[in-house]
């Protein structure tokens, strides 16, 4: 039976979880799978490709491609996105690593399209719309690598854990200490989420106060984060 790529992206994500992306090798997965090393450019040219494949997988799991984004509720729709983009990364091992320098594919196009359209209908210029969407985006890919690595490091006992004692004479940072220790992963990643989106409330506000009378509105500006 021919070798299908979602057999191959499927395996390599099972892979991924046993031995991390650097044991992760064209030759490992190809004895996984039974066949030669050749028989896989068939279905991708290199293993940068088989990593986007292994990407858009991730995150096909956690985002539905019918998702309908919409200007009236961006903030919304951008902040589902990116808890959905991180519980993805987090759900494989060196998830983030893999998403790393990945490019949409073909067949995510369409819904990039969509995505920036709904951002230019709340206010923004095409190239802004799609700089929001990667600055978001690299704000996930940034938070998970560092709480994967944190995570990785609290599970060998080798992170610091900042005692009291470290802390003396240091009243602001002892004030501060479990932001210090990330005790809290999920308040401190929807707080920088939430960071990221008010500044693009003001982007919105800019280009609308520069289309002046004609575009009318702010485009969605003064709405709450979800």
């Amino acid at each position: 039976m021919a070798l299908q790529r979602d057999e191959v992206v499927r395996t390599a994500l099972r892979l991924l979880n046993e031995v991390g992306i650097d044991g992760l090798t064209t030759r490992r997965l190809a004895r996984e799978l039974g066949v030669q090393s050749p028989a896989l450019y068939w279905h991708f040219k290199s293993k940068r490709e088989l990593l986007d494949l292994m990407a858009e997988a991730m995150l096909a799991e956690a985002l539905p491609p019918d998702r309908a984004p919409s200007a009236a509720d961006w903030p919304a729709w951008i902040a589902a996105d990116a808890r959905a983009k991180r519980r993805a990364l987090l759900a494989y091992r060196d998830g983030a690593r893999v998403h790393a320098g990945t490019l949409p594919t073909v067949d995510e196009l369409p819904a990039v399209e969509a995505q920036v359209g709904a951002l230019c209908g709340a206010g923004l210029c095409p190239r802004t719309a799609l700089r929001l969407l990667l600055t978001v985006d690299r704000y996930v890919m940034g938070w998970v690598a560092e709480e994967q690595a944190w995570r990785q490091d609290a599970d060998d006992h080798a992170r610091p854990a900042f005692p009291d004692e470290a802390l003396a004479g240091l009243p602001l940072l002892r004030e501060a200490a479990d932001v210090l220790r990330m005790t809290d992963h999920d308040a401190d990643f929807e707080y920088g989420l939430r960071v990221l989106i008010e500044g693009f409330r003001g982007a919105i506000a800019q280009e609308a106060a520069r289309e002046g009378a004609v575009a009318g509105g702010t485009g969605g500006a003064g709405e709450p984060l979800p």
